[in-house]
């Protein structure tokens, strides 16, 4: 072999020992969220946030003691798109953990690959309950810490007699609204008052249902609109709530998909008034919370980009993963299942998050009223945090379903009646 020829082949084996090296000097962070189609509106800035938290942890000196390698893809708002990428991540980029999702929908399509591949997802959105899988951390809202206290609202404090249960078609409205049909008729609401409507993704013909909404409610009882649409479609929804002059005083839409980011591209003085249920508002006044903002608007660059709930959602898992990744000392996903249980991260609240063995975590509920500057002004809170409900007591196939990923039970839908467990048990 000639020296030219040893020379080549010698600098090819060092750049690709190089190259081998600086993998393992990082650790992947996959962020799997919609960044163009329907979904984009939400989910566009759950990728920003990330790479914001990213940085940071970086600039403190990374993860036991390398740097974190975030790996972007766009599902493109297409569910099936979402598990080819989620297997890509897993068994080609190789990535520590996933941070991403908004539908259930696409929760649900990619729940196969984690659970196949034993990847760690992080879910940042509220979602409709009746699930909890062991490679899943729920970061988002149960029922019970959204939907539930929601309603008790509009019944309590604004006298509701009749609702609207307006959503997208999917799985997280049409289980929600499962769950809050039952519950309003254990409630005492005739099912004659209760009207439930669907919509596809991207929806934008809102006249006739607006006016059978309209119709609906001019029977002389105070009714309310609780709203699971998702994406795009809010933008037209509430531009014909204020075409044909339905104001929260007369019908208060109560929306459980719909913050800050969605109300920015709306005029929403006539929107003054209607309702969101979250766990956090960009208004929260704490200094954790007002920090927070500033080092978003300056990462961004932009002093009028708002914040939202699964921002926080997300600062929350975020969180959880590197102090579990820590506590282990290892970011392999069966190691940080079992440091992160029991763990507990600052929300921006002024409270704090703790992971339980549902791997839901605690939070507060909040729900608040649009202002005409795009923001909410909280008008009603929790006194304390609320522990996530994996499952609803509210509907019989489930409340006697309970999730437990520690020993002795490891199962995510184990029947405390018959002392089963009637899914997967632990790996």
């Amino acid at each position: 072999m000639s020296k030219k020829l040893w020379a080549a082949v010698l600098l090819g084996f060092l750049m690709i020992g190089g190259r081998a090296i600086a993998a393992e000097d990082t650790i992947k962070v996959g962020i799997l969220h919609s960044l163009s189609g329907t979904m984009a509106i939400s989910e566009t800035t759950l990728k920003d946030a990330m790479l914001m938290f990213i940085e940071e942890q970086n600039k403190k000196g990374g993860l036991l003691g390398k740097k974190i390698e975030a790996v972007v893809v766009d599902p493109a708002s297409d569910w099936p798109l979402f598990a080819e990428k989620a297997r890509d991540l897993l068994t080609t980029q190789k990535v520590s953990a996933v941070f991403g999702c908004w539908t259930s929908v696409s929760r649900k399509s990619v729940l196969p690959v984690f659970e196949g591949e034993n990847g760690l997802l992080f879910y940042p959105v509220q979602y409709e309950g009746e699930e909890s899988s062991r490679n899943v951390i729920y970061t988002g809202a149960s029922p019970n810490q959204q939907a539930i206290p929601a309603v008790d609202y509009l019944m309590n404090d604004l006298k509701a007699q009749r609702f609207v249960l307006a959503g997208t078609d999917y799985v997280f409205p049409r289980t929600a609204n499962k769950i809050l049909e039952a519950y309003l008729l254990a409630k005492g609401v005739a099912k004659a008052d209760i009207m439930v409507n669907y919509t596809p993704f991207g929806h934008s013909d809102w006249q006739s249902i607006i006016a059978d909404i309209k119709k609906f409610g001019a029977t002389g009882k105070k009714t309310a609109i609780i709203s699971t649409i998702n994406g795009d479609a809010n933008v037209p929804f509430y531009k014909e709530l204020a075409n044909q002059g339905i104001k929260a005083s007369s019908i208060p839409v109560m929306a459980f998909s719909v913050g800050e980011e969605e109300l920015s591209g709306i005029d929403t003085k006539p929107l003054v008034g209607h309702l969101a249920a979250w766990n956090y508002f960009e208004s929260v006044d704490t200094q954790a919370n007002k920090d927070f903002i500033k080092k978003w608007q300056a990462f961004t660059k932009n002093p009028k980009r708002v914040t939202n709930d699964p921002m926080e959602a997300h600062y929350i898992g975020f969180n959880l993963w590197v102090q579990a990744v820590e506590k282990a000392k290892s970011t392999k996903v069966d190691d940080v299942l079992k440091a992160i249980v029991g763990l507990s991260v600052p929300n921006l609240t002024g409270g704090k998050a703790t992971l339980l063995p549902n791997h839901h975590i605690t939070k507060p509920v909040l729900i608040g009223e649009i202002q005409d500057d795009g923001q909410f002004q909280i008008v009603w809170q929790t006194p304390k945090e609320v522990p996530g409900d994996a499952w609803s007591d509210y509907l019989p196939e489930s409340k006697d379903l309970e999730a437990d990923w520690t020993p002795p039970i490891n199962c995510g839908n184990y029947n405390k009646v018959t002392k089963k467990c009637g899914g997967a048990a632990t790996k």
